[in-house]
């Protein structure tokens, strides 16, 4: 019963701190644990710890009264935070770049830093100031995030639509139709659920992705047992469409969903080759040094053992005589 206790409290959001008292000029006030809706999905994420808290900045000679509203959502990992991410963000909110987790909304920005999601209202901190509060937040860790939203094809995309799987409960808010037996999840799988235009309506496409490429084939033939399944397999994912309105449309989404390999090779150094070099001859002179300085002890230690025998009697008289060969013609 105590680990059932334990395992609870682990899963609520906690209420500790997480914004600092000062971020650049404004001042924290009315700090609260945040709430949400559906605490099953955003324990299923990976939340820790939430809160909420009021910035103000009183009125100087060199800038205005301000204030703003700050929110941030704690996550076991920078993948949960990607997901919390996508259903946080409003449907009308801006991306400049589809790969930056930073979206302008009416009233400010919601934005993914490591394993943490944070929304503002009103006054926007500059990046000096989100400079100074990303190294004061605990626990802040910074991982890769995951590949497989790079993969879905864009064209068509309905912006904002977005949803990250990363098990039985995500997967039953956005895309019910599939099992989550069918989907396995038990074998490290994550999936990609996206939402493209067509004449005839919405398409949903969502996209499995396994730790190899035979596990993905191996699901595929699950998904294709599926009623009205339109089904890809390109490497270690498996893209699904269920029911499409429209076949042809499903087929072009599909058609635009390509698996590359992405590798990450780390690049030798250039380096200054004239350093190297001299280096290489002060080692050379470094270990000449010290072959001239063993031998001289060597010779000094073999004399004075000798002088030591000689002188305690232990030598032969004949060793140290000279013999002189007078050869004459």
């Amino acid at each position: 019963m105590l680990r059932g206790l334990s395992l609870l409290l682990i899963a609520l959001p906690l209420g500790a701190a997480i914004f600092p008292d000062q971020i650049g000029d404004f001042s924290k006030s009315s700090p609260k644990a945040l709430s949400v809706a559906d605490q099953a999905l955003y324990n299923e994420y990976g939340l820790l710890a939430s809160e909420q808290a009021e910035y103000a900045r009183p009125a100087s000679q060199t800038a205005p009264a301000a204030r703003f509203s700050a929110s941030a959502w704690h996550m076991r990992d920078s993948t949960g935070a990607l997901a919390v991410f996508q259903i946080r963000r409003p449907a009308g909110a801006v991306q400049d770049k589809p790969d930056q987790l930073l979206a302008k909304t009416s009233d400010g920005v919601i934005l993914a830093f490591g394993n943490y999601v944070f929304q503002f209202t009103g006054e926007v901190p500059k990046a000096d100031d989100l400079d100074q509060l990303y190294n004061q937040v605990p626990e802040l860790e910074q991982a890769a995030l995951p590949a497989l939203p790079g993969f879905l094809p864009r064209q068509g995309m309905i912006p904002n639509s977005e949803r990250y799987l990363l098990g039985p409960v995500s997967l039953d808010r956005f895309e019910p139709r599939i099992p989550p037996a069918v989907a396995a999840f038990h074998l490290a799988a994550e999936g990609q659920v996206a939402k493209y235009q067509s004449p005839k309506g919405p398409i949903t496409l969502v996209v499995f992705e396994y730790p190899t490429p035979n596990m993905a084939r191996e699901r595929s033939q699950g998904f294709q047992n599926l009623a009205g399944a339109v089904v890809k397999r390109t490497g270690p994912l498996v893209g699904v469409i269920l029911q499409p309105p429209d076949a042809d449309a499903a087929e072009r989404v599909l058609g635009g969903l390509r698996y590359e390999a992405k590798l990450t090779l780390n690049e030798k150094v250039p380096k200054d080759e004239s350093k190297g070099f001299a280096k290489l001859i002060l080692n050379v002179f470094a270990v000449s040094g010290v072959l001239v300085a063993l031998s001289i002890l060597l010779g000094i230690a073999f004399g004075g053992f000798r002088a030591v025998l000689k002188k305690m009697g232990l030598t032969r008289q004949d060793e140290d005589e000279m013999t002189v060969l007078r050869i004459e013609k």
